[in-house]
């Protein structure tokens, strides 16, 4: 089984849509803030919160306004989101956070304001994935520097005992997997069928990154 075949899961645990839970008469401000928050219009935004809109509001697969403005990198959207009291860690229905949605796009900024708000970097979604996991999978390395700087351990377990460095390696996204090295990661680290990032990196493909963390 190719585990680190993990885009299309990760996307897969992301989801789409964007239709709102509720009835759309009793639910236009809520649909406005979901909206303005995916299209980072604050003035939309402000009208919405003005005329009632919740700031958790949700849609149909459990995607706050939070999360939408932290996906698409909002960093504005997001700011006022969480000064509304908008919870930081309200998962999706598939258990993804907008800390983990915001580490998957590639947004440091939108990151930083979640994690100064008080984002659990441990949260897991349905599939075992953490914030970590969705930036070193993605490359994003801008981000695992952050969390790296917020004190996620460089080495922790994640889902089958695989690592941020293996992710990455598995993934082929070299310049992480340097960050990772130069951070500490350990290349002697096996998953639960005894591969090393080497080898995962090796038989998904990349020679290059493989080559890299030979000792």
């Amino acid at each position: 089984m190719k585990r680190i075949a993990c885009g299309l899961i990760i996307a897969a645990a992301l989801g789409t849509g964007s239709a709102c839970a509720q009835p759309a008469a009793a639910a236009t401000p809520n649909l406005e803030l979901m909206s303005a928050a995916r299209e980072g219009d604050l003035a939309a935004l402000e009208s919405a919160l003005g005329h009632g809109a919740v700031a958790d509001s949700r849609n149909r697969i459990g995607r706050t306004a939070l999360y939408e403005g932290a996906e698409q990198g909002r960093l504005e959207i997001v700011q006022r989101l969480l000064r509304a009291g908008a919870k930081v860690d309200l998962a999706s229905v598939a258990q993804v956070t907008p800390l983990m949605a915001a580490c998957y796009a590639g947004h440091p900024e939108v990151v930083r304001a979640l994690l100064d708000a008080g984002a659990r970097v441990d949260a897991v979604d349905r599939l075992g994935k953490t914030a970590m996991v969705y930036a070193a999978g993605q490359g994003r390395t801008a981000v695992v520097q952050l969390l790296l700087d917020r004190g996620v351990a460089v080495d922790a377990p994640y889902a089958n005992r695989l690592t941020a460095l293996m992710w990455a390696a598995g993934q082929g996204q070299a310049d992480t997997v340097r960050l990772l090295l130069a951070r500490g990661a350990r290349r002697d680290l096996r998953d639960d069928r005894g591969y090393t990032a080497a080898r995962i990196a090796r038989e998904a493909g990349h020679a290059d990154v493989a080559a890299l963390l030979q000792p």
